[in-house]
C-alpha cells in the first residue's frame, strides 16, 4: 500500500456533510441487549457485543466511552462483529488494579479478545485509543488484522513529555467534568441552544453547534471519570515513535485538518514511521473525532480500507 501524500478530503456530496444527516441508526438501538461485562485479570470491563462476521475493535479515546463510536457500531455491525469497550477507569468500567499505562491498556484488549474467542480483528482507534491499537499492533500483531489510527495520541505528547499538548487535553476533560450531568439530564433544551454545544465540545469538535445535542449528551455523559489523570500521565510518557516500524497491519491514518488536541503533523510522522503498509486521509474542516464530525466519510472510508487487498499477502 502507497503512502497518500494528499492534505485534505474535500467536500464533494452529501457523505461528506458535517455531523449526522438523518435519524442516526444508534437512537433506534435496544442497548441493553448489547451491553455485557467481561471478567479480565486487571478488573471488569464493560463492552458493547453486536452483529456477525470478522470482528471490528472501536477503541475510545481519553476522556471518553463507548458512546464516541455511536455514529460508527451500527453501520458497522452490519458486516462484522463490532466490540466496543470502555477502557478500565473510564465510562463504566471500573479502575483496573494496577496503574494506567498504554501497555496494560493495549493486554486488556489482547485479553478481552480471547475471551471471546476472536483470533484476529480490525481495530479502530480515537486519539489515546489510537495509541493503544498502534500498542497492540506491535505487542500483540498477530491479534491486529488492519489498524485505523484516527487522530491518535502517542507522539506530541509524548515528545518531552509536551505539556502544552497535554495541557490542552486537560483543560478539555475539566469542562467537559464540570458540564457532563447538567448538560446530559437537559438535552432536548440545549438542542435549542447550540452556544452551550459549543463552549462544552470546542476543543474536540471544529463546529460542535452543528452537531445533534442527544449525541453530545451521550459523549458529555461519559466523562469526569477516576482514570483520566492516570491515564493523562501514561500518555505523556510511554515512548512509541521507535517502534512503529514494527507494525505489520495495513495501517489507515484518518485526521482532521483542524484538530486542536494532536497536531496535523503528526498524521505524517505515523505514516512515515509505520512506513509503505501505511497512508493518510485529512478531512478539511473536521476536529479531533473525525468519526463523529463526518460519520458517513469515515463510515465509507473505512469500509474501502477494509476492502482493499492486503499488499503483503496477511490472510483476511
Amino acid at each position: 500500500m502507497a503512502s497518500v501524500t494528499e492534505t485534505s478530503v474535500p467536500i464533494r456530496d452529501v457523505s461528506d456533510a458535517y455531523g449526522p444527516q438523518g435519524r442516526s441508526a444508534w437512537l433506534d438501538v435496544d442497548w441493553s441487549q448489547h451491553l455485557h461485562w467481561a471478567a479480565l485479570s486487571r478488573g471488569p470491563v464493560n463492552y458493547v457485543d453486536i452483529g456477525q462476521g470478522p470482528a471490528l475493535v472501536l477503541i475510545h479515546g481519553l476522556a471518553g466511552s463507548w458512546q464516541n463510536w455511536l455514529e460508527n457500531i451500527p453501520h458497522f455491525a452490519r458486516s462484522h462483529r463490532v466490540i466496543v469497550p470502555d477502557l478500565p477507569g473510564f465510562g463504566s468500567s471500573p479502575l483496573p488494579s494496577e496503574k494506567i499505562s498504554i501497555k496494560g491498556y493495549a493486554a486488556t484488549i489482547d485479553e478481552l479478545l480471547d475471551s471471546l474467542g476472536i483470533e484476529r480483528a480490525v481495530v479502530v482507534g480515537n486519539s489515546m485509543g489510537g495509541f493503544i491499537g498502534a500498542e497492540l499492533a506491535i505487542d500483540f500483531s498477530t491479534r491486529v488484522e488492519r489498524l485505523v489510527l484516527v487522530s491518535a495520541a502517542g507522539l506530541t505528547t509524548v515528545d518531552t513529555h509536551n505539556e502544552r499538548a497535554l495541557g490542552v487535553l486537560r483543560r478539555a476533560e475539566n469542562v467537559l467534568a464540570f458540564g457532563s450531568g447538567w448538560f446530559a439530564a437537559r438535552s432536548d433544551r440545549l438542542a435549542r441552544r447550540p452556544g452551550l454545544r459549543k463552549a462544552l465540545m470546542l476543543m474536540v469538535a471544529a463546529h460542535p453547534e452543528r452537531l445533534p445535542a442527544p449525541l453530545i449528551a451521550e459523549q458529555v455523559r461519559g466523562s469526569g471519570k477516576p482514570g483520566f489523570m492516570d491515564a493523562l500521565e501514561a500518555l505523556g510518557t510511554y515512548p512509541l515513535r521507535d517502534r512503529l516500524e514494527r507494525i505489520e497491519a495495513p495501517t489507515l491514518v484518518v485526521w482532521g485538518e483542524l484538530d486542536r488536541l494532536v497536531p496535523l503533523r503528526d498524521a505524517d510522522r505515523f505514516v512515515e514511521a509505520i512506513g509503505p503498509n501505511a497512508r493518510k486521509l485529512v478531512y478539511a474542516d473536521t476536529g479531533h473525532v473525525a468519526m463523529l464530525e463526518r460519520p458517513a466519510r469515515f463510515n465509507a472510508d473505512v469500509d474501502a480500507f477494509l476492502a482493499e487487498d492486503d499488499p503483503a499477502g496477511h490472510p483476511q
